[in-house]
Parts: C-alpha cells; sequence; structure tokens
C-alpha cells in the first residue's frame, strides 16, 4: 500500500481538528471559552454539563487543536488555541442557515419570531456610537465581562437589569449583546427594556464575534 501523499495527510490532520466542532456539547463549549478563560468548574455551570462530561470533551477539544489549558492549584483552566475558531463557527452557522431547513425552521421559530425588529449590524453599532446614539449594555454575568466586552459597553446582567433600569437613558437607544447570536440574554433583556418603554434592540452577533472582528474592545471592570 503506498504512502499517503502530503495533501491526504494534511487532510487527515484538518480532519482531526474538524472532529472537535462535530458534536454539540463541545460546541457550547467553545461558545463558553469565547467569552474568555474559564475554570473547568466554570464551564460546567455556564453549560449546564456534568464535570465530567465537560472533563471529557475539553480534552478532546485540546487533542484536536481548538482548546489549550493550563493548572493553577487545583484548578484546571482552559481557553480557545486560536483566535480564528469564532470565525470559523461563524461560517459554519451562515452556511448551516442558509443550506439545512431543519436550521432555518429552528432559527426562524425561536429567535425571528422573539424579535421583529431588525438586529443591529456591527458596522451600524460603531455609527451608533461615535454619534452619541446608542449606548450599549453587555446582558452576560459579570466575570464574562471582565474577561472582555465591547469598549465603552456597560456590563448590566440580565438578573440585575431591573435594578438598572431608572440609570438607563431614554433619549438614546438601547443595544444589547451576549455570548453570540443564538444567545437567549439579549432577547431577553430587550423584551424587557422595551416593556418598559426603552427603545432596545440587539447586536447581531455576539462579543466573541465583534472580538474576532478586532473591532474594539476592553478588559476589566
Amino acid at each position: 500500500m503506498s504512502k499517503p501523499s502530503p495533501k491526504q495527510q494534511l487532510f487527515a490532520q484538518l480532519a482531526r481538528a474538524g472532529k472537535g466542532i462535530a458534536h454539540p456539547s463541545r460546541l457550547e463549549l467553545i461558545e463558553a471559552m469565547a467569552q474568555g478563560e474559564k475554570s473547568v468548574e466554570a464551564l460546567s455551570r455556564a453549560c449546564g454539563m456534568a464535570f465530567s462530561n465537560v472533563s471529557h470533551h475539553l480534552q478532546i477539544l485540546k487533542d484536536c487543536g481548538l482548546a489549550v489549558s493550563r493548572k493553577e492549584g487545583l484548578q484546571v483552566f482552559y481557553r480557545l488555541a486560536d483566535e480564528e475558531i469564532p470565525k470559523m463557527l461563524a461560517a459554519l452557522r451562515r452556511i448551516a442557515e442558509r443550506q439545512l431547513a431543519e436550521v432555518e425552521r429552528i432559527v426562524r421559530d425561536n429567535f425571528e419570531s422573539r424579535d421583529a425588529l431588525q438586529p443591529v449590524r456591527r458596522e451600524e453599532l460603531l455609527k451608533m456610537a461615535r454619534r452619541g446614539e446608542a449606548m450599549v449594555i453587555d446582558v452576560r454575568p459579570a466575570e464574562e465581562y471582565e474577561a472582555g466586552h465591547i469598549a465603552g459597553a456597560v456590563n448590566v446582567p440580565l438578573d440585575a437589569l431591573p435594578r438598572f433600569l431608572k440609570k438607563l437613558p431614554k433619549e438614546q437607544e438601547i443595544v444589547a449583546y451576549c455570548r453570540g447570536p443564538y444567545c437567549m440574554l439579549a432577547f431577553e433583556a430587550v423584551e424587557k427594556l422595551r416593556k418598559k418603554g426603552y427603545r432596545a434592540r440587539r447586536l447581531e452577533e455576539g462579543f466573541p464575534e465583534w472580538q474576532a472582528e478586532r473591532l474594539p474592545v476592553g478588559k476589566g471592570e
């Protein structure tokens, strides 16, 4: 049997990397790590998975070259291995939405049906922020905001939103964002804001996609 050609060898390794995204739980873990480095315990909480399952899938992601880890005391922390990974998933999402009828149906019934207004695109948000026409709120948990956020955004975790209402301006449009296009936190925040009389829309995507495009980001509180 002849030795595989260099191209065949490369395709075999690409298939190895592709194995990392070939499971829904691993896709969810990738989304969680795209918010910033997290411990295995934090990933377990964020994704609602058993600790043992999280450890198993993280090891596969590491073996596939999609995640890296470090140890600090008794805890192990994981992060994405490459900043291009969110772009790869965004491309996969766009293809699936266009080519798979079931994906199109799920998006239509569970996402588009909840919000009839056109979401804000990245380019539009940049212009609105420069003109002072929008206030940007990050409705993710505080630890995710501190790991990285859209520059100038204010952290208003969804569960804390009622306490922040009086501090939010009604003369500006409020743009909410969260972990990504399939994260429901921004949808829920926009619904609550509109019921209270605020002009609110959601960002079309989330922080990982914003960061992947090398747009302005901040860290810390």
